[in-house]
């Protein structure tokens, strides 16, 4: 099975969702996230002025079978303090799932939000609460709780968390999980040592078939940090080969790994930075796939 890799695109100008497909093809890559507008805000286009047939068209010709959709980071449905946050976060999380359904994506990344001092429980409870509200509706889009690095009041830093999430909602056939290498590593998890007990703890959990997308970071704080800064690969506390591993594991073979590592200055102009996609999925690529410990029979 080939690797599915790519990265974060953009969305904009009048090729919009076709522009977003023809960014990724050239970076050299086989899958893609983008999002639907600009992450800090609710501001979008109609459906109708995404170019969306165009940009299917250009996948079907290049061979892109699945892409992801990242939800906007002002959705915090964990906010039990502001009832205006928690109903436009329930809101928007509704219509950002039709939208990206209409764009033929299976898959909108969430992060499950911050329970803002009230505590994991309590932001816990909000969480599924909104993802129960939003799930009595027909969808044809899954939503992916994102790994998260356990900064502030972040929830979703554990597996018990998302557990818990998963234990809460009714339709949990229509919950995934995304890992964040970076997260990960940021939240107390091994990567760098133990990525087969992370998997097997996941496993015992959740079940490796809930992972439905892997954002590939290396970190810039070390093992436990609770901080979230991405680094570009083989530029961080993880290493190269870490990520490596992550990229190739077996169990992961069918799930998209998607790029998130911070745009570079340029050589000729400091002051311009360009995305180091490109370099790193043929870095990923030509390295190939590292051993793995052989499996009980």
């Amino acid at each position: 099975m080939d690797l599915k890799i790519g990265s974060h695109v953009g969305m904009s100008g009048k090729d919009m969702f076709a522009g977003s497909v023809k960014e990724a093809l050239s970076y050299g890559a086989n899958t893609f996230m983008v999002y639907t507008g600009a992450p800090q805000n609710t501001r979008r286009k109609s459906i109708e002025e995404l170019n969306i047939e165009e940009a299917k068209r250009l996948m079907a010709d290049n061979g892109i079978e699945e892409f992801i959709v990242h939800a906007p980071y002002i959705i915090n449905l964990a906010n039990a303090v502001k009832p205006e946050t928690y109903e436009l976060a329930v809101d928007f999380l509704r219509t950002e799932l039709v939208r990206s359904a209409a764009m033929g994506a299976k898959i909108l990344v969430l992060h499950p939000g911050s329970h803002v001092g009230e505590g994991v429980q309590t932001g816990i409870k909000k969480i599924c609460e909104g993802l129960n509200t939003v799930f009595e509706e027909d969808q044809h889009c899954m939503v992916a709780l994102e790994t998260m690095a356990g900064k502030g009041s972040e929830v979703g830093a554990t597996f018990e968390e998302l557990a818990a999430i998963y234990d809460g909602v009714a339709r949990n056939d229509r919950l995934r999980v995304c890992l964040d290498t970076c997260h990960l590593n940021d939240a107390g998890y091994d990567v760098v040592h133990d990525f087969e007990g992370i998997l097997k703890r996941f496993d015992s959990l959740l079940g490796i078939d809930q992972i439905a997308a892997v954002h590939i970071n290396d970190s810039k704080n070390p093992l436990g940090a609770h901080k979230d800064r991405h680094a570009n690969l083989g530029q961080g506390e993880l290493g190269f080969e870490a990520i490596r591993y992550v990229v190739y594991h077996p169990a992961l073979a069918a799930v998209p790994k998607i790029l998130e590592t911070p745009w570079i200055a340029s050589e000729t102009d400091p002051k311009v930075t360009l995305p180091p996609y490109r370099e790193e999925i043929e870095r990923l690529k030509n390295a190939g796939a590292p051993d793995y410990p052989t499996q009980p029979a």
